[in-house]
């Protein structure tokens, strides 16, 4: 009898470990970037959030990006927009509207564009509940040096770097682009 009562005491202190550790992914994969956000939204209308992204090969799929979504445990109205250009003035002149309406970046990734060489693709989210406004700053070097000098601009400024991808561009070079923010 004492087995079972331990049993018993055992599985139920269990049950909640399990429940709070318990994970739903939505994988979300395309060539793209308009395709990827309407499925982003479609997915945050069904409680899910931004996790991951990542750009390139996939086994079956040739180039595209992948996007990994999880199950927000508290529900929230959320709002996707997917920015791609080949062109840095034009990704902070775009990033820069979408923080304007509300959006903040989560993530960035680089992947073959139909037109020929690389995009970097920004991923920005708006929380409908979110009141935080930021100012953007894309920084895009061909040099680690040169990265340097103008991330220590940027951070006497009061940016921080968000994100960071190697990127070859349409102008036929590789380029380290890092974005960065600061509050308003």
């Amino acid at each position: 009898m004492r087995h079972l009562v331990l049993a018993v005491v055992l599985s139920l202190a269990a049950v909640p470990v399990l429940a709070q550790g318990v994970r739903e992914y939505r994988v979300l994969a395309t060539s793209k970037t308009s395709t990827m956000e309407k499925e982003m939204n479609a997915a945050a209308e069904a409680g899910y959030v931004y996790s991951a992204v990542m750009g390139g090969e996939t086994a079956f799929g040739g180039t595209e990006a992948v996007v990994v979504m999880q199950k927000n445990p508290t529900p929230s109205a959320m709002a996707y927009t997917l920015l791609a250009t080949s062109k840095t003035a034009t990704m902070q002149k775009e990033m820069q509207a979408a923080a304007d309406l509300g959006f903040e970046y989560v993530g960035q990734t680089v992947f073959s564009s139909m037109f020929g060489g690389d995009e970097v693709v920004v991923i920005m989210q708006r929380d409908a509940n979110a009141t935080a406004r930021h100012q953007y700053l894309l920084v895009a070097t061909s040099k680690t040096s040169t990265l340097q000098k103008e991330l220590d601009e940027a951070g006497g400024a009061g940016y921080s770097v968000v994100g960071m991808t190697v990127s070859k561009t349409a102008m036929g070079g590789a380029e380290l682009v890092a974005i960065a923010r600061r509050d308003r």
